[in-house]
């Protein structure tokens, strides 16, 4: 069962340290800061190390953002982390994903309407998080369209994901104003 509140609640502003300040600065300059970094800059040293590997995951990854996003959603997914599955509906719909594709990302790479390679990445995340290993039919079928960093960007992807949904998870990190969950 998931915490029900936040085991680590978001540290307000007023309690940052001046490292903390310096953390923050970029996501203040954007607007609003989000729960994720309001907790995880409660170990700053951590959030210091792993902001740089995060940012190549989402903005430098050699993926094209749909599929990147369709690798974070099913992670989320499978995962059942709630608070990483708002985020990524938003940044996967602007990323291209639609609503049907998104819904059907839950289903999973077996629901009707996925081209073979879409339901090629799909499986690989299943295949990833339940053994930690892709099989040789999916390097395969990925490796079709792929190259090296392609292929090493999506087990990456995945991983920090899965990782990041402990975290959230655990944490009880709350979603964001604003945001939609799981359909209940």
């Amino acid at each position: 069962m998931r915490p029900s509140t936040p085991r680590l609640p978001p540290l307000a502003e007023e309690q940052w340290s001046a490292e903390q300040r310096e953390l923050m600065a970029p996501f203040a300059r954007e607007g609003r800061i989000h729960n994720i970094f309001t907790t995880l800059v409660r170990h700053p040293k951590l959030l210091k190390r792993w902001l740089p590997f995060a940012n190549h995951i989402l903005f430098k990854s050699s993926l094209a953002p749909r599929e990147r996003e369709m690798v974070i959603l099913r992670t989320a997914w499978l995962c059942r982390a709630e608070y990483e599955w708002g985020q990524h509906v938003v940044i996967g719909k602007k990323a291209g994903l639609s609503e049907a594709e998104i819904a059907r990302i839950a289903e999973g790479p077996d629901a009707t309407g996925w081209s073979a390679f879409d339901a090629a990445i799909l499986s690989a995340v299943d295949e990833l998080r339940d053994d930690a290993c892709l099989s040789d039919a999916s390097w395969a079928a990925l490796a079709q369209r792929y190259d090296t960093a392609q292929l090493m960007d999506l087990v990456f992807t995945a991983g920090n994901y899965a990782m990041l949904a402990m975290a959230l998870n655990s944490l009880g990190v709350r979603l964001d104003p604003g945001l939609a969950g799981f359909s209940r």
